[in-house]
C-alpha cells in the first residue's frame, strides 16, 4: 500500500490571535457599556429596578445625566417637571342641576418620592390617581352650592375650595399639587337666562333704593336747613328790643348823615330817632 504523507497544517501566528481574542473582549465591553450606560434627560428622574434584588430601588432617585447600572437591571425615566391636567366633566349642584365644568390642574411628582410612586402607581400615575382626584374633589365642591351662587360670586371661592380638596387627595399619593384653574363653568342656557334675569331685577331693585335713600336724604338736608333758619330768627326776633332797633336807628341815620346832601341833623324826633334836615 502506498504510504500517504501527513501534510502539517500551518500554524496561526501567535499575535493573531491575541488580535483576534482582543477584538472579541472589546465587543463584550461595547456591549457591556451599551447595556450598562443610561442617560436620564432634562427634566426627568430615574428609578432603578434591580432584576436579580428586592426589584425596585426604593431609597435613591437618580437625576439627570449619565448613570453606569449593572446590564442586568433596568432605569425607568420618568418626568419630574410641572405638568399640566386638563379636565372637563359634568357634575351636580345643590339643587341637583347638571353643571359643565372645565378645571386645569398644575402637578408634578414628588422627587425623593419618585421611587414609590412607580412602585405603587405605575407611570400611567396621572390617569391612576391626578384625574380621579380632580373630578372627586369637583364634585364635592360643585355639590355645595346653588347655579345662582355659582354663576354670581362664588367661582374664586370655588377654585380655592377645590384645590384644597385635591391636595387633600394627592398629599398622600407622592403627587406634589401646585395650583387649580377653574377655567369655565357653564349653566344649561334655560338656567343661565333665568338667573340673568333675577339678577337684573335684583340690580334694578338695588338701583330703585338708592334713588329713595338719596331722596330722603335730600329731603331731610332740606328740613334741617329749614329748621335752623327758623330757630335762628326766632333767636335774632327775641333779641331786638326798642332799645336796641333805636340804637340801630341812630347808627343808620348818623351814616346818612354823612352824605354830602345832608345839612342839619336834629336829634330827638319822632320815636327817639335823629331827623335829617337837609336841601333837596
Amino acid at each position: 500500500m502506498a504510504e500517504y504523507q501527513q501534510m502539517d497544517m500551518p500554524e496561526f501566528p501567535a499575535n493573531g490571535k491575541r488580535i483576534i481574542m482582543s477584538v472579541i473582549i472589546g465587543i463584550f465591553v461595547l456591549i457591556f457599556l451599551w447595556k450598562s450606560s443610561v442617560t436620564i434627560g432634562a427634566g426627568e428622574a430615574g428609578v432603578l429596578f434591580k432584576t436579580f434584588s428586592n426589584g425596585v430601588e426604593t431609597e435613591r432617585t437618580y437625576g439627570e445625566g449619565f448613570h453606569i447600572i449593572a446590564p442586568w437591571n433596568k432605569m425607568i425615566t420618568m418626568e419630574v417637571r410641572q405638568q399640566q391636567v386638563m379636565e372637563k366633566m359634568a357634575v351636580l349642584s345643590s339643587n341637583g342641576l347638571e353643571i359643565s365644568v372645565d378645571v386645569s390642574v398644575w402637578h408634578q411628582p414628588e422627587f425623593v418620592k419618585l421611587p414609590s410612586l412607580y412602585q405603587e402607581k405605575g407611570i400611567d400615575y396621572v390617569e391612576r390617581v391626578v384625574r380621579p382626584a380632580i373630578r372627586s374633589a369637583t364634585r364635592s365642591v360643585i355639590g355645595r352650592y346653588t347655579p345662582e351662587e355659582i354663576y354670581s360670586s362664588k367661582r374664586d371661592v370655588i377654585q380655592h375650595e377645590i384645590n384644597i380638596e385635591t391636595r387633600k387627595i394627592l398629599d398622600k399619593q407622592y403627587v406634589q399639587l401646585n395650583d387649580v384653574l377653574v377655567r369655565d363653568i357653564m349653566l344649561p342656557p334655560t338656567i343661565k337666562t333665568a338667573i340673568e334675569s333675577k339678577l337684573k331685577q335684583e340690580q334694578e331693585s338695588l338701583e330703585y333704593e338708592f334713588k329713595l335713600q338719596k331722596a330722603q336724604k335730600e329731603a331731610e338736608k332740606v328740613k334741617i336747613e329749614a329748621e335752623g333758619k327758623a330757630k335762628a330768627n326766632q333767636i335774632l326776633s327775641a333779641s331786638l328790643t326798642d332799645k336796641i332797633l333805636q340804637e340801630k336807628g341812630i347808627e343808620a341815620t348818623l351814616e346818612l348823615a354823612k352824605s354830602p346832601n345832608t345839612k342839619v341833623v336834629v336829634v330827638g324826633g319822632k320815636d327817639g330817632l335823629p331827623l335829617i334836615l337837609g336841601n333837596n
